[in-house]
Protein backbone atom coordinates (compact mmCIF):
# COMPACT_ATOMS: atom_id res chain seq x y z
CA UNK A 1 0.00 0.00 0.00
CA UNK A 2 2.19 2.76 -1.49
CA UNK A 3 0.59 5.37 -2.73
CA UNK A 4 -3.45 7.16 -1.96
CA UNK A 5 -5.84 5.57 -4.23
CA UNK A 6 -6.77 8.53 -6.35
CA UNK A 7 -3.25 9.92 -6.58
CA UNK A 8 -4.58 13.44 -5.19
CA UNK A 9 -5.48 14.12 -0.87
CA UNK A 10 -8.95 13.72 -0.28
CA UNK A 11 -9.75 17.34 0.36
CA UNK A 12 -7.37 17.80 2.96
CA UNK A 13 -6.35 21.11 1.81
CA UNK A 14 -9.87 22.23 2.41
CA UNK A 15 -10.15 21.11 5.81
CA UNK A 16 -6.55 20.23 7.66
CA UNK A 17 -6.43 23.60 8.88
CA UNK A 18 -10.14 22.98 11.07
CA UNK A 19 -8.60 19.49 11.89
CA UNK A 20 -7.21 19.35 15.69
CA UNK A 21 -3.93 17.14 15.64
CA UNK A 22 -4.37 14.32 17.71
CA UNK A 23 -1.77 15.48 20.15
CA UNK A 24 -3.43 17.76 21.08
CA UNK A 25 -7.36 16.32 21.68
CA UNK A 26 -6.04 13.69 23.49
CA UNK A 27 -3.97 16.18 25.38
CA UNK A 28 -7.08 18.28 26.42
CA UNK A 29 -8.84 15.43 26.77
CA UNK A 30 -6.96 13.85 29.37
CA UNK A 31 -5.78 16.91 31.01
CA UNK A 32 -9.57 17.71 31.34
CA UNK A 33 -10.82 14.40 33.16
CA UNK A 34 -7.76 14.60 35.23
CA UNK A 35 -8.38 18.14 36.64
CA UNK A 36 -12.25 16.89 37.13
CA UNK A 37 -10.87 14.03 38.98
CA UNK A 38 -8.69 16.01 41.22
CA UNK A 39 -11.42 18.38 42.34
CA UNK A 40 -13.25 14.86 43.35
CA UNK A 41 -15.74 15.73 40.47
CA UNK A 42 -17.54 11.77 40.06
CA UNK A 43 -17.07 10.24 36.36
CA UNK A 44 -19.18 7.98 35.23
CA UNK A 45 -17.44 4.67 35.07
CA UNK A 46 -18.08 2.04 32.63
CA UNK A 47 -16.71 -0.37 35.12
CA UNK A 48 -17.52 -0.36 38.59
CA UNK A 49 -19.11 2.69 39.68
CA UNK A 50 -16.98 4.86 41.70
CA UNK A 51 -14.26 2.18 42.81
CA UNK A 52 -11.01 3.92 41.32
CA UNK A 53 -7.93 1.74 41.05
CA UNK A 54 -4.25 2.44 40.30
CA UNK A 55 -3.33 1.00 36.41
CA UNK A 56 -0.09 0.44 34.98
CA UNK A 57 -0.31 0.75 31.10
CA UNK A 58 2.65 -0.99 29.76
CA UNK A 59 2.93 1.45 26.10
CA UNK A 60 0.17 3.93 25.92
CA UNK A 61 0.88 6.31 23.90
CA UNK A 62 0.34 4.40 20.39
CA UNK A 63 -2.79 3.22 18.67
CA UNK A 64 -4.70 0.92 20.90
CA UNK A 65 -2.75 2.80 24.10
CA UNK A 66 -4.02 6.08 23.90
CA UNK A 67 -7.66 4.82 23.93
CA UNK A 68 -7.27 2.71 26.83
CA UNK A 69 -5.82 6.01 28.79
CA UNK A 70 -8.01 8.11 28.30
CA UNK A 71 -10.77 5.33 29.09
CA UNK A 72 -9.34 4.91 32.36
CA UNK A 73 -8.47 8.58 32.76
CA UNK A 74 -12.31 9.68 32.36
CA UNK A 75 -13.55 6.59 34.95
CA UNK A 76 -11.44 8.30 37.82
CA UNK A 77 -8.55 5.68 37.55
CA UNK A 78 -5.15 6.89 38.56
CA UNK A 79 -2.78 5.98 35.59
CA UNK A 80 0.86 5.52 35.31
CA UNK A 81 2.65 4.76 31.47
CA UNK A 82 5.59 2.73 31.27
CA UNK A 83 7.58 2.69 28.19
CA UNK A 84 10.68 3.98 26.45
CA UNK A 85 9.40 7.12 26.11
CA UNK A 86 10.21 7.33 22.67
CA UNK A 87 7.11 7.21 20.87
CA UNK A 88 4.73 10.48 21.10
CA UNK A 89 6.74 11.54 24.37
CA UNK A 90 4.53 14.87 24.82
CA UNK A 91 1.22 12.79 25.03
CA UNK A 92 -0.50 12.71 28.15
CA UNK A 93 2.19 15.06 29.99
CA UNK A 94 -0.23 15.48 33.39
CA UNK A 95 0.32 11.42 33.89
CA UNK A 96 3.08 9.70 35.91
CA UNK A 97 5.57 8.29 33.30
CA UNK A 98 7.95 5.70 34.34
CA UNK A 99 10.83 5.49 31.48
CA UNK A 100 12.49 2.00 31.10
CA UNK A 101 12.47 -1.61 28.32
CA UNK A 102 10.62 -4.53 28.83
CA UNK A 103 13.68 -6.13 27.32
CA UNK A 104 16.21 -4.74 29.38
CA UNK A 105 15.61 -2.39 32.16
CA UNK A 106 12.60 -2.47 34.32
CA UNK A 107 14.10 -1.09 37.21
CA UNK A 108 11.35 1.65 37.50
CA UNK A 109 9.00 -0.70 38.35
CA UNK A 110 10.80 -2.42 41.17
CA UNK A 111 8.90 -1.84 44.41
CA UNK A 112 6.03 -0.69 42.46
CA UNK A 113 2.39 -1.68 43.66
CA UNK A 114 -0.96 -1.40 41.21
CA UNK A 115 -4.21 -2.68 41.64
CA UNK A 116 -3.68 -3.53 36.97
CA UNK A 117 -1.67 -4.06 34.34
CA UNK A 118 -2.53 -3.33 30.92
CA UNK A 119 0.28 -4.59 28.40
CA UNK A 120 -0.46 -3.48 24.81
CA UNK A 121 2.72 -4.70 23.10
CA UNK A 122 4.24 -8.06 24.69
CA UNK A 123 5.29 -9.76 20.91
CA UNK A 124 8.17 -12.03 22.76
CA UNK A 125 7.49 -14.38 25.90
CA UNK A 126 10.68 -13.00 27.39
CA UNK A 127 9.29 -9.71 27.46
CA UNK A 128 6.23 -10.77 29.21
CA UNK A 129 8.67 -12.53 31.37
CA UNK A 130 11.15 -9.49 32.35
CA UNK A 131 8.83 -6.79 33.87
CA UNK A 132 6.27 -9.88 34.93
CA UNK A 133 9.11 -10.90 37.16
CA UNK A 134 9.53 -7.73 39.02
CA UNK A 135 5.44 -7.22 38.95
CA UNK A 136 4.08 -10.28 39.71
CA UNK A 137 3.45 -9.74 43.51
CA UNK A 138 2.58 -6.47 43.69
CA UNK A 139 -0.12 -5.91 40.92
CA UNK A 140 -4.15 -7.82 41.19
CA UNK A 141 -4.78 -8.38 37.61
CA UNK A 142 -2.54 -8.66 34.40
CA UNK A 143 -4.63 -7.54 30.54
CA UNK A 144 -2.27 -8.97 28.28
CA UNK A 145 -3.29 -7.79 24.22
CA UNK A 146 -2.93 -10.91 21.90
CA UNK A 147 -4.54 -11.47 18.82
CA UNK A 148 -6.86 -13.62 16.64
CA UNK A 149 -3.71 -14.50 14.66
CA UNK A 150 -3.17 -17.20 17.27
CA UNK A 151 -5.14 -19.64 15.32
CA UNK A 152 -3.68 -21.13 12.31
CA UNK A 153 -6.93 -22.41 11.06
CA UNK A 154 -8.28 -18.94 10.03
CA UNK A 155 -10.78 -18.12 7.67
CA UNK A 156 -11.02 -22.15 7.60
CA UNK A 157 -13.99 -22.60 10.05
CA UNK A 158 -15.62 -20.86 12.84
CA UNK A 159 -13.27 -20.51 15.61
CA UNK A 160 -13.22 -19.96 19.30
CA UNK A 161 -11.09 -19.17 22.00
CA UNK A 162 -10.71 -23.21 22.50
CA UNK A 163 -9.73 -23.83 18.37
CA UNK A 164 -6.50 -25.09 17.84
CA UNK A 165 -3.44 -22.71 18.25
CA UNK A 166 0.02 -21.73 16.67
CA UNK A 167 2.91 -23.60 18.29
CA UNK A 168 6.72 -23.10 18.28
CA UNK A 169 9.53 -24.66 19.80
CA UNK A 170 11.71 -23.56 22.68
CA UNK A 171 14.49 -23.70 20.13
CA UNK A 172 12.78 -21.69 17.93
CA UNK A 173 11.01 -19.17 20.19
CA UNK A 174 14.53 -18.42 21.09
CA UNK A 175 15.51 -18.10 18.14
CA UNK A 176 13.29 -15.62 17.36
CA UNK A 177 13.54 -13.78 20.69
CA UNK A 178 17.52 -13.47 19.65
CA UNK A 179 16.95 -12.03 16.45
CA UNK A 180 13.96 -9.58 17.65
CA UNK A 181 12.11 -10.83 14.50
CA UNK A 182 8.34 -11.70 14.50
CA UNK A 183 7.22 -12.16 11.11
CA UNK A 184 5.14 -15.37 10.53
CA UNK A 185 5.72 -16.52 13.40
CA UNK A 186 3.79 -13.77 15.06
CA UNK A 187 0.17 -15.71 16.03
CA UNK A 188 2.58 -18.71 17.71
CA UNK A 189 5.13 -15.97 19.53
CA UNK A 190 1.75 -14.26 21.20
CA UNK A 191 0.40 -17.44 22.79
CA UNK A 192 3.87 -18.04 24.12
CA UNK A 193 3.89 -14.57 25.60
CA UNK A 194 -0.21 -15.64 26.79
CA UNK A 195 1.12 -18.63 28.17
CA UNK A 196 3.71 -16.98 29.90
CA UNK A 197 1.69 -14.65 31.66
CA UNK A 198 -0.65 -17.51 33.05
CA UNK A 199 2.56 -18.72 34.21
CA UNK A 200 3.75 -16.15 36.80
CA UNK A 201 0.42 -15.08 37.50
CA UNK A 202 -2.17 -18.33 37.10
CA UNK A 203 -5.74 -17.24 37.29
CA UNK A 204 -5.26 -13.72 37.47
CA UNK A 205 -4.68 -13.00 33.75
CA UNK A 206 -7.12 -11.76 30.94
CA UNK A 207 -5.89 -11.92 27.44
CA UNK A 208 -7.58 -10.23 24.79
CA UNK A 209 -7.52 -11.51 21.18
CA UNK A 210 -8.79 -8.64 18.65
CA UNK A 211 -9.01 -8.88 15.14
CA UNK A 212 -8.31 -6.61 12.75
CA UNK A 213 -7.71 -3.07 14.69
CA UNK A 214 -9.13 -0.24 13.22
CA UNK A 215 -10.58 3.36 13.11
CA UNK A 216 -8.75 6.42 15.53
CA UNK A 217 -5.12 6.60 14.99
CA UNK A 218 -4.27 3.68 13.47
CA UNK A 219 -1.16 3.94 11.70
CA UNK A 220 -1.20 0.78 9.16
CA UNK A 221 -3.92 2.24 6.63
CA UNK A 222 -5.63 -1.47 6.63
CA UNK A 223 -8.98 -0.36 7.16
CA UNK A 224 -8.89 2.96 6.49
CA UNK A 225 -8.32 2.91 2.62
CA UNK A 226 -11.92 2.21 2.02
CA UNK A 227 -13.20 5.74 3.90
CA UNK A 228 -10.30 7.38 2.47
CA UNK A 229 -11.20 6.23 -1.18
CA UNK A 230 -15.12 6.24 -0.49
CA UNK A 231 -14.50 10.12 0.03
CA UNK A 232 -13.04 10.54 -3.26
CA UNK A 233 -15.92 9.47 -5.56
CA UNK A 234 -16.38 8.14 -8.99
CA UNK A 235 -16.06 4.70 -9.18
CA UNK A 236 -14.42 2.47 -6.49
CA UNK A 237 -13.45 -0.89 -7.08
CA UNK A 238 -14.93 -3.22 -5.03
CA UNK A 239 -13.36 -6.67 -3.92
CA UNK A 240 -16.05 -9.50 -4.97
CA UNK A 241 -19.18 -10.01 -3.69
CA UNK A 242 -20.91 -7.44 -1.61
CA UNK A 243 -22.75 -9.62 0.66
CA UNK A 244 -19.46 -11.65 1.33
CA UNK A 245 -18.78 -10.55 5.49
CA UNK A 246 -15.47 -9.21 7.36
CA UNK A 247 -14.68 -8.36 10.93
CA UNK A 248 -13.46 -5.26 12.31
CA UNK A 249 -12.92 -3.67 15.37
CA UNK A 250 -12.97 -0.68 16.47
CA UNK A 251 -9.83 0.43 18.83
CA UNK A 252 -12.06 2.21 21.20
CA UNK A 253 -14.15 -0.71 21.44
CA UNK A 254 -11.52 -2.78 22.14
CA UNK A 255 -9.62 -0.10 24.17
CA UNK A 256 -12.60 -0.19 26.24
CA UNK A 257 -13.01 -3.64 27.17
CA UNK A 258 -9.26 -3.96 28.19
CA UNK A 259 -9.83 -1.34 30.91
CA UNK A 260 -13.36 -3.15 31.84
CA UNK A 261 -11.78 -6.82 32.44
CA UNK A 262 -8.38 -4.94 34.22
CA UNK A 263 -10.67 -3.33 36.78
CA UNK A 264 -13.17 -5.69 37.19
CA UNK A 265 -10.08 -8.38 37.58
CA UNK A 266 -12.13 -10.78 34.89
CA UNK A 267 -9.85 -13.84 34.20
CA UNK A 268 -9.62 -15.81 31.01
CA UNK A 269 -9.05 -15.77 27.44
CA UNK A 270 -11.43 -13.67 25.16
CA UNK A 271 -12.22 -12.98 21.04
CA UNK A 272 -12.32 -9.31 20.93
CA UNK A 273 -13.60 -8.39 17.04
CA UNK A 274 -16.69 -6.36 15.74
CA UNK A 275 -19.39 -5.69 15.02
CA UNK A 276 -21.66 -7.78 17.36
CA UNK A 277 -22.14 -10.02 13.86
CA UNK A 278 -20.02 -10.13 10.69
CA UNK A 279 -20.64 -7.29 8.43
CA UNK A 280 -21.08 -7.09 4.75
CA UNK A 281 -18.20 -5.59 2.64
CA UNK A 282 -21.36 -3.93 0.59
CA UNK A 283 -23.19 -2.83 4.16
CA UNK A 284 -19.45 -1.07 4.78
CA UNK A 285 -18.93 0.28 1.64
CA UNK A 286 -22.37 1.74 1.62
CA UNK A 287 -21.91 3.29 5.27
CA UNK A 288 -18.71 4.75 4.05
CA UNK A 289 -20.31 6.81 1.36
CA UNK A 290 -23.26 7.23 3.73
CA UNK A 291 -20.32 8.94 6.28
CA UNK A 292 -18.77 10.48 3.65
CA UNK A 293 -21.27 12.07 1.38
CA UNK A 294 -19.41 11.26 -1.66
CA UNK A 295 -20.81 10.54 -5.13
CA UNK A 296 -18.48 7.05 -5.35
CA UNK A 297 -20.28 4.18 -7.50
CA UNK A 298 -19.23 0.76 -6.25
CA UNK A 299 -18.10 -1.83 -9.26
CA UNK A 300 -18.06 -5.61 -7.95
CA UNK A 301 -15.70 -7.26 -9.22
CA UNK A 302 -14.85 -10.88 -9.68
CA UNK A 303 -11.72 -12.39 -7.15
CA UNK A 304 -10.75 -14.61 -10.23
CA UNK A 305 -10.22 -11.64 -12.41
CA UNK A 306 -8.87 -9.65 -9.36
CA UNK A 307 -6.03 -12.43 -9.46
CA UNK A 308 -5.50 -12.43 -13.34
CA UNK A 309 -4.80 -8.42 -12.64
CA UNK A 310 -2.51 -9.03 -9.66
CA UNK A 311 -4.87 -7.13 -7.14
CA UNK A 312 -4.19 -9.18 -4.15
CA UNK A 313 -6.71 -9.18 -1.38
CA UNK A 314 -5.49 -7.61 1.87
CA UNK A 315 -2.60 -6.02 0.42
CA UNK A 316 -3.94 -4.32 -2.44
CA UNK A 317 -7.31 -4.39 -1.31
CA UNK A 318 -7.44 -4.13 2.50
CA UNK A 319 -9.52 -5.63 5.29
CA UNK A 320 -11.07 -8.49 3.52
CA UNK A 321 -10.55 -12.04 2.05
CA UNK A 322 -12.66 -14.12 -0.08
CA UNK A 323 -14.07 -16.95 0.95
CA UNK A 324 -12.07 -20.47 0.33
CA UNK A 325 -13.35 -22.54 -2.23
CA UNK A 326 -17.03 -24.45 -1.64
CA UNK A 327 -17.38 -21.94 1.17
CA UNK A 328 -19.92 -18.60 0.86
CA UNK A 329 -18.81 -16.84 4.03
CA UNK A 330 -15.25 -16.32 5.54
CA UNK A 331 -15.97 -18.16 8.93
CA UNK A 332 -16.35 -15.34 10.96
CA UNK A 333 -14.29 -15.16 15.05
CA UNK A 334 -16.63 -15.94 17.69
CA UNK A 335 -16.74 -13.31 20.01
CA UNK A 336 -19.97 -14.78 22.04
CA UNK A 337 -17.46 -15.06 25.38
CA UNK A 338 -16.41 -11.46 25.27
CA UNK A 339 -20.06 -9.95 25.09
CA UNK A 340 -21.13 -12.07 27.50
CA UNK A 341 -18.38 -10.61 29.78
CA UNK A 342 -19.17 -6.70 28.62
CA UNK A 343 -17.73 -6.31 25.07
CA UNK A 344 -19.41 -3.31 23.69
CA UNK A 345 -19.60 -2.07 19.94
CA UNK A 346 -20.59 1.13 18.42
CA UNK A 347 -21.95 2.09 14.70
CA UNK A 348 -19.81 1.35 11.98
CA UNK A 349 -20.54 5.17 11.13
CA UNK A 350 -18.64 6.36 14.20
CA UNK A 351 -15.56 3.81 13.09
CA UNK A 352 -15.34 5.43 9.81
CA UNK A 353 -15.62 9.14 10.89
CA UNK A 354 -12.86 8.60 13.53
CA UNK A 355 -10.42 6.77 10.64
CA UNK A 356 -11.32 9.32 8.04
CA UNK A 357 -10.61 12.15 10.70
CA UNK A 358 -7.56 10.68 11.83
CA UNK A 359 -6.53 9.71 8.19
CA UNK A 360 -7.35 13.92 7.40
CA UNK A 361 -5.56 15.35 10.02
CA UNK A 362 -2.76 13.78 8.77
CA UNK A 363 -1.88 16.58 6.35
CA UNK A 364 -1.62 16.70 2.45
CA UNK A 365 2.20 15.26 2.88
CA UNK A 366 1.32 12.24 4.37
CA UNK A 367 2.02 9.04 2.26
CA UNK A 368 -0.49 6.42 2.44
CA UNK A 369 0.39 3.03 3.13
CA UNK A 370 -1.70 1.65 0.67
CA UNK A 371 -0.40 -0.40 -2.75
CA UNK A 372 -3.49 -0.15 -5.19
CA UNK A 373 -2.89 3.54 -6.70
CA UNK A 374 -5.36 5.80 -8.30
CA UNK A 375 -3.78 4.84 -12.26
CA UNK A 376 -3.52 0.99 -11.08
CA UNK A 377 -7.44 1.17 -10.17
CA UNK A 378 -8.77 2.82 -13.12
CA UNK A 379 -6.92 0.14 -15.62
CA UNK A 380 -8.22 -2.68 -13.47
CA UNK A 381 -11.47 -1.21 -13.83
CA UNK A 382 -11.39 -0.53 -17.59
CA UNK A 383 -10.18 -4.01 -17.96
CA UNK A 384 -13.13 -5.36 -16.41
CA UNK A 385 -15.13 -3.26 -18.08
CA UNK A 386 -14.06 -4.73 -21.80
CA UNK A 387 -14.33 -7.95 -20.55
CA UNK A 388 -17.69 -7.90 -19.13
CA UNK A 389 -18.56 -5.85 -22.18
CA UNK A 390 -19.91 -2.56 -20.35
Amino acid sequence: MEEQAGGHPLSIGQRAENVVTKTNRRQFLVSSAAAMAASSVAFPSWARGDQKQSVLVMGGTAFLGPPIVERLVADGHKVTLFNRGKTNPGLFPDLEKLIGDRKSDVKALEGRKFDAVIDTNGYFPAHVEKPLSVLKDNIGHYVFVSTVSVYPEMGQKELDESSTLAELSEEAIAAATAAGKIGADYGALKVACERMAEKLMPGKVTVVRPGLIVGDGDPTDRFTYWPARVAQGGEVLAPGKPEWEIQIADVRDVGDFCVHTAVNRTPGIFNVDGPEKPIAMGDVLEACKRVTKSDAKFTWVDVEFLAEQGVQAWADLPAWFPPQPGQTQVPAVSCKKAIAAGLKFRPIDKTIEEALEHHRSRGENYKPKWRLTAEREAEVLKAWHAKIGS
